[in-house]
């Protein structure tokens, strides 16, 4: 009974008024640098063409919440350097070694620091890193294995940008409501 009630209030604890939300409905505008970001995030990478490439990030972080409720390697080490085998810990297969679940980029501003094992401070360097530190591994994944030879081909502008959406997911409704207090 005890974990019924927790996964009801769990679910009850929703976050959907940010400033992205309150952009779909209308309600106001994203600036420049947060529109540019906006397009970045959801436009499509590619290597071809680096003027119309995008940063790839909604075959990841995609629908309501932002994520995709997979797991995945995402390119943070080599196979000689992992040090935390992941979802292999509990499936005991091999296909599952340094996968991870995807998390939601909801409040993601609020939620540093970044990656399973915190290796990232800010959300620059998580950028920096898709942009151009992704590793190959036996497990990294095919969604993101095509931009492991050039990156995502950002620029400062371009990262700064992406930045400044990431932000825009943040609910300040939600991150101050007294219901979910400590």
């Amino acid at each position: 009974k005890l974990s019924l009630a927790l996964e009801q209030f769990m679910m009850s604890i929703v976050s959907f008024d940010s400033k992205y939300d309150q952009f779909l409905a209308g309600k106001l505008s994203l600036t420049e640098s947060e529109e540019r970001g906006r397009k970045l995030f959801f436009a499509e990478y590619n290597p071809f063409f680096p003027e119309l490439s995008g940063a790839d990030c909604a075959h990841c972080h995609s629908g309501p919440n932002f994520e995709n409720g997979e797991f995945m390697n995402n390119g943070l080490d080599t196979d000689a350097n992992f040090k935390d085998i992941g979802r292999e810990k509990v499936s005991n297969l091999a296909a599952d070694r340094a996968t991870f679940l995807i998390p939601s980029l909801r409040n993601i501003a609020q939620t540093a620091p970044y990656m399973h094992d915190g290796r990232f401070k800010t959300l620059e360097e998580v950028v920096d890193h898709y942009n151009s530190g992704v590793k190959m591994s036996s497990t990294v994944s095919p969604l993101i294995l095509p931009t492991i030879a050039k990156g995502l081909m950002l620029n400062e502008e371009d990262k700064i940008d992406l930045v400044n959406f990431l932000k825009t997911l943040s609910d300040q409704n939600f991150l101050t409501n007294l219901a979910y207090a400590k």
